[in-house]
């Protein structure tokens, strides 16, 4: 059974685009990718005295379930070589699960729709580009109108990922 999740991919170390990159070839084919934003370069968020981070949002279809789809994009981040550093600190990559389905799940070290989705334009930008009317299943709203209640200062365009969205295959 195909599942649609919605990704969140970021980095601040290094060269950023091409992690970026690299992560998308990484998720191929446990994800196959649908859509994916712009990238942007955004504030750091959390804690500030790190370099600017590129953000964009992945949209795909998976037959993982939600706890193995974590380990996987873990064991991603891992193969590509982030180390574990403060909370919010700088990272070569950084993925995260927005969105599984309309499902709602907390669990243990994974809650489903991301728990933060609300406070970080960082995230809600891209994610508003590829999928203005998704309706947050705890929320009730969709995600243009949760980008409406946050300031998106400092959050620019910075380039198109379409030659490498969609992945080797």
């Amino acid at each position: 059974m195909h599942h649609t999740v919605y990704l969140s991919l970021g980095s601040n170390l290094g060269d950023r685009q091409s992690n970026l990159e690299s992560a998308i070839q990484h998720l191929y084919p446990v994800i196959r990718s649908t859509n994916c934003s712009l990238i942007y370069e955004t504030p750091p968020w959390g804690y500030v005295d790190q370099p600017t981070f590129l953000n964009m949002v992945l949209a795909g279809e998976t037959e993982y379930s939600p706890r193995k789809l974590l380990k996987f994009i873990k064991s991603v981040e891992q193969k590509m070589g982030r180390e574990n550093s403060i909370r919010y600190g700088p990272r070569l990559i950084d993925m995260d699960i927005l969105f599984y389905d309309q499902l709602i799940y907390t669990g243990k070290g994974l809650s489903i729709p991301h728990p933060r989705i609300a406070e970080r334009a960082f995230v809600l930008v891209p994610l508003v580009e590829i999928a203005p009317h998704l309706i947050h299943p705890i929320l009730n709203v969709t995600t243009s109108d949760l980008l409406k209640e946050l300031e998106i200062e400092g959050i620019t365009p910075y380039g198109s990922p379409l030659d490498f969205c969609k992945g080797p295959g």
